[in-house]
């Protein structure tokens, strides 16, 4: 029978100098007592999974919003996926994998329906008030507002993966720090930073798969991008003849595969040239450390410049950011008015935290169907309330 002090042991002997051991977390802000079958990560990332904040993300808008169909991605199928390609770049460099896939699993729990165009709008909506960024809405998610024990507020995480998640940091997230806590070090865990590039991989290619499905990207557009082109190079010289609808999922796949590799292999050269040796080290290296080749780097701009034009920017995506922000800042300016119409545990909180952020927690955590089915509750007189 394997108990954590197996776990750990294990740890010892098979990660890398540089990895995170559970046994050596800082712990957590209410201390509580080891469980005797699971690592410290291994508790995290399940009551992550146990969370209502994770159940929700089923129904929140990676880019489509989920009436336009069952086939794209929800922020829910997103964060599994980011996870399976962080496990692999983990594993593969002997990092701590059960804090990669709880910090994955995590990473994306402070979006607000409908995207990005729902995390803008609330920011603008929230600028007097401290604004809104969704990597400290994450934190607070974790910390505050997931209500599970009677000894204190929030999943009582631990603070490497809580530092993962208030600093993911990719071509879309930005972080804001907002908590003297996490400024000790210029850079996470090489784990939290896996996490940021399986990101980076997982959009990518996963809005590429979408956006062709949809008919906003057209495989002629897509012929003109080199990344594309060396993967379907590769799948065409194994198999000649496929059907369409297999050879873009294995276009797409060896994407993700190329992207992988890539990074599994500069980061080797990164730790390499640098002579990391230690966690402190990689916490107080000159740059990142996990990164893309420069020629990889390149070509997924290529990609991402596409995307932006004919995916991000087609109108029918714009039409759809336009509505969610009419949702959002008339849902919003509603429930200030009048915060008596909020339910019951969030009016709670309206003395001690103000009417704004209270609003702003309830708004960030609805899903795109909630909010929708609240704006015709609100907005339609024979609506039933």
């Amino acid at each position: 029978m394997l108990k954590r002090k197996e776990f750990e042991k294990a740890e010892d002997n098979f990660l890398a100098s540089f990895a995170v051991k559970s046994k050596n977390s800082k712990g957590r802000v209410y201390p509580e007592k080891e469980h005797p079958y699971r690592s410290a990560f291994q508790r995290d990332r399940d009551r992550i999974i146990h969370s209502t904040a994770f159940r929700r993300l089923e129904y929140k808008t990676q880019v489509f919003v989920n009436h336009e169909g069952d086939y794209y991605r929800t922020r829910l199928t997103h964060t599994l996926e980011v996870a399976q390609i962080a496990r692999t770049i983990a594993r593969a460099l002997r990092l701590n994998e059960d804090l990669v896939e709880a910090i994955a699993l995590a990473h994306d729990l402070g979006h607000t329906p409908f995207g990005h165009a729902g995390e803008e709008t609330l920011n603008e909506l929230m600028a007097a008030h401290g604004g809104f960024e969704h990597n400290a809405q994450g934190l607070r998610v974790v910390d505050y507002l997931e209500e599970r024990y009677p000894d204190f507020k929030g999943l009582n995480l631990t603070w490497e993966l809580r530092e993962g998640i208030v600093k993911h940091s990719t071509a879309f997230d930005h972080p804001r720090l907002c908590s003297e806590e996490f400024k000790s070090y210029r850079f996470p865990t090489l784990e939290a930073q896996v996490v940021d590039v399986a990101d980076e991989i997982a959009y990518d290619s996963h809005d590429t798969d979408d956006g062709i499905t949809s008919g906003l990207i057209d495989i002629e557009d897509l012929r003109q991008i080199e990344l594309w082109c060396r993967a379907q190079e590769e799948i065409s010289q194994k198999y000649p003849q496929l059907k369409e609808e297999i050879q873009k999922y294995q276009i797409v796949k060896s994407l993700i595969n190329l992207q992988v590799q890539d990074i599994i292999e500069q980061a080797e050269r990164n730790l390499g040239e640098f002579n990391i040796r230690s966690l402190n080290e990689v916490r107080n290296a000159s740059s990142r450390l996990l990164t893309f080749s420069d020629e990889i780097a390149e070509k997924r701009n290529q990609l991402r410049q596409l995307l932006n034009q004919k995916l991000y920017q087609h109108y029918k995506v714009v039409r759809m950011s336009s509505k969610a922000r009419k949702f959002i800042q008339e849902l919003f300016q509603c429930y200030i008015s009048n915060p008596q119409q909020l339910p019951t545990t969030s009016r709670g909180r309206l003395q001690d935290e103000g009417a704004h952020r209270v609003v702003c927690d309830y708004i960030a955590g609805m899903t795109d169907r909630y909010a929708q089915n609240e704006y015709r509750r609100l907005f339609q007189p024979y609506q039933s309330i």
